[in-house]
């Protein structure tokens, strides 16, 4: 039974990324025809932009461990500086044991930076190949744009990295809950991944995020 349930969920991770990669959009960020992009709310009203506008400091140290995954990202949407400069950053913790799960990033390539501990790596490309690397502190490794891909932290000790994108709003689409996390019909999955419904609505139930309050 064990080997049947890894044998499905093998199937189901190499059958989403020859799915969905050909389908990302990979767009690119726009030029700008300035040095840089004021903000909306600011054009028309005199402001006096200082060096502040441009610095980002929320990826300052943080003392205590944590005990699950964590992502902090200086896109254009926490550090509007970066519009129209068509780059990004993201700091990832990966205490030991965790996961970045499956995703992909529509609009730029993902160049990581392993700072502290071990990483795992993977990415798939389109024509079903998966690519793994066994990454150790001061190792760099990218991502394509587009393609499905990974972290994971199988040691002992935590584990931290940089992100830089080739966007300054990568996106981050999630394999497992764009998948099972959505209301696509559970018939369609159960012949989609060749399993039963019952197995798709637990992973539903385990993937779909709670309501909205």
């Amino acid at each position: 039974a064990l080997t049947a349930s890894m044998n499905f969920y093998s199937m189901v991770l190499v059958a989403i990324a020859l799915v969905s990669a050909p389908l990302a959009a990979v767009a690119g960020d726009p030029d700008i025809l300035t040095d840089f992009v004021v903000p909306t709310s600011l054009i028309g009203i005199p402001i006096n932009i200082t060096g502040d506008y441009f610095t980002y400091t929320s990826f300052r140290p943080v003392p205590l461990p944590t005990a699950t995954f964590t992502l902090s990202k200086a896109s254009m949407a926490e550090f509007p500086a970066l519009n129209g400069q068509s780059v990004s950053y993201a700091k990832l913790r990966f205490p030991p044991g965790t996961v970045n799960p499956t995703h992909t990033h529509p609009r730029a390539a993902e160049l990581l930076f392993l700072l502290e501990g071990t990483l795992s790596v993977g990415f798939i490309d389109t024509a079903g190949k998966l690519y793994t690397k066994d990454l150790v502190a001061g190792n760099m490794f990218v991502f394509p744009k587009g393609l499905v891909h990974y972290q994971s932290n199988q040691g002992s000790r935590p584990a931290m990295a940089l992100s830089a994108f080739g966007s300054a709003a990568a996106g981050t689409v999630s394999v497992p809950v764009t998948v099972f996390g959505t209301e696509v019909d559970d018939v369609v999955l159960a012949k989609s991944f060749k399993t039963d419904v019952p197995t798709v609505q637990k992973l539903k139930a385990a993937l779909t995020p709670p309501p909205k309050k």
